[in-house]
């Protein structure tokens, strides 16, 4: 029974089509080798990331995504750069970084996570996790910040290795005739659907909705985009 099911197993194994191997026909600029450039400065003298706490990724592993632009998508192994607000991917054994002239504007990870790259001027600009879509649509940003090695001052004093810290997400509803940055109380949210206020408001109040939680933005979304 056991030599039954090793061979099984096997003829499974070599009768089952090749994976398919993901690339993508767009270069962009090759990614240094491991060695952090404060503000992107090539110039000045490098970080081992080995020796920075913490990581500027929002995903530090590579993972499947479709990479979406004008009537072409492509494959490749990718991942979010929240320091340096770019994504990454792999072609062979290399890593590189899509420029923001590149005609990709949509990586949809294949964990359901979708990166948009938005441009609208000085306010919009860069890649945002898009949380719903329609006429209404949210995003949320994902920042990194950086903190520099500090020596100690004194005998009782530590030193304090460079680090990358996750700032608190900012979210957006970018509507047909603005965007509401990061509301804060539903005032915030009816005083760009005058129109829609008391709907609003008992929707709000019958789904317990809490703008400080995520989910209920995307349910308070979803709700402006039905009419």
């Amino acid at each position: 029974m056991r030599i039954t099911v090793i061979f099984i197993a096997l003829l499974s194994f070599i009768s089952a089509p090749a994976q398919k191997t993901m690339t993508l026909s767009y270069d962009g600029s090759r990614l240094l080798n491991h060695t952090f450039y404060h503000n992107g400065d090539t110039k000045g003298k490098g970080i081992s990331y080995d020796d920075i706490q913490g990581t500027p990724y929002y995903n530090k592993a590579f993972l499947p995504a479709k990479f979406i632009s004008p009537g072409n998508t492509e494959t490749a192994l990718a991942r979010y750069n929240t320091y340096f607000d770019e994504v990454e991917f792999k072609k062979g054994e290399e890593a590189y970084s899509l420029i923001p002239e590149s005609p990709f504007s949509r990586i949809e990870f294949q964990t359901k996570e979708t990166l948009v790259r938005l441009d609208n001027g000085a306010d919009l600009k860069g890649y945002y996790f898009e949380l719903a879509a329609g006429k209404n649509s949210l995003y949320k940003k994902v920042k990194t910040e950086f903190k520099d090695a500090v020596s100690a001052k004194n005998s009782y004093d530590l030193d304090r290795p460079a680090q990358f810290n996750a700032t608190h997400p900012v979210y957006y509803i970018v509507t047909e005739s603005g965007f509401i940055k990061d509301p804060k109380k539903l005032k915030d949210i009816t005083d760009a659907f005058p129109a829609r206020k008391a709907d609003i408001e008992k929707f709000a109040k019958s789904s317990n909705i809490k703008l400080s939680k995520e989910e209920d933005l995307i349910k308070l979304t979803n709700f402006l985009n039905q009419n």
